[in-house]
């Protein structure tokens, strides 16, 4: 089944837009994401999810984004973003290999401004974004007023943050910790190498933040918080479709 808008023909597209006019914008980085996982892992499992997840409800999966908002410092010796400041538990800032993303709050959200404007003018209903962490709380920060101005109902794929630390299984809630390898393992094992990270315990991963991946992270947790999270937007999609049939806006 295709779901990618790229690889869609325009017979294609319009076939599925009748079925479910959904797009799932991908939100991802080319960020540091301790030495076991690749540098797209924020995109690769918001993609390889939501992939699933137009395969069960219906719409269309667009290309991801490789870049998006963080915390940024400044020091005279260099500029550090996101885990290069919060991935070393107290001690000085340093510059992770390979992360090559930000862009200021404001340039994100004109980006997302104009990627939903596009969207609702082919005709789509419902927006789902979801991915690296920084860009999914942007977009639910704009979520309302988004909504008004375009005429579409958004979504992220969080739960309420209490239930997704307490059981493990949200989707994408650490930072290469337990739970982003175990979805990357379920997702994408070819690409997950714990052969790099040290086997000494007390040696914690450069710059992992959440549950140790080494001692938590696994298949089959990976598969059991890509399950349940399946269920519950198919759930809330099936739900605002419905909706939007009933009152005339969507599809029959």
């Amino acid at each position: 089944m295709k779901t990618h808008y790229r690889e869609l023909t325009p017979t294609e597209f319009r076939r599925r837009m009748a079925e479910a006019p959904i797009a799932y914008l991908p939100l991802g980085t080319l960020e540091w994401h301790g030495e076991h996982l690749p540098l797209g892992a924020d995109g690769l499992q918001s993609e390889g999810f939501m992939t699933r997840l137009a395969e069960r409800a219906g719409g269309i999966v667009l290309p991801m984004l490789f870049f998006g908002p963080d915390r940024k410092q400044e020091r005279p010796e260099n500029t550090y973003y996101g885990r290069d400041i919060s991935g070393f538990k107290g001690k000085p800032p340093r510059q992770l290999d390979g992360s090559a993303y930000w862009v200021t709050d404001e340039l994100f959200a004109q980006t997302i401004e104009a990627i939903l404007t596009q969207l609702r003018r082919v005709g789509f209903r419902i927006v789902v974004a979801h991915g690296h962490g920084p860009s999914g709380h942007a977009f639910r920060d704009h979520v309302d007023a988004w909504q008004r101005q375009f005429d579409l109902k958004l979504f992220t794929c969080w739960r309420d943050d209490e239930h997704e630390i307490r059981d493990g299984l949200g989707l994408m809630i650490d930072h290469a910790g337990a739970n982003e390898t175990s979805l990357m393992m379920a997702m994408y094992p070819d690409l997950v190498q714990m052969g790099n990270l040290s086997s000494d315990a007390d040696e914690w991963p450069l710059g992992v933040g959440g549950q140790d991946p080494r001692v938590h992270a696994s298949v089959e947790t990976g598969g059991k918080a890509i399950a349940l999270q399946l269920d519950r937007m198919t759930r809330l999609l099936q739900t605002a479709l419905k909706r939007l049939s009933d009152s005339g806006c969507g599809p029959a």
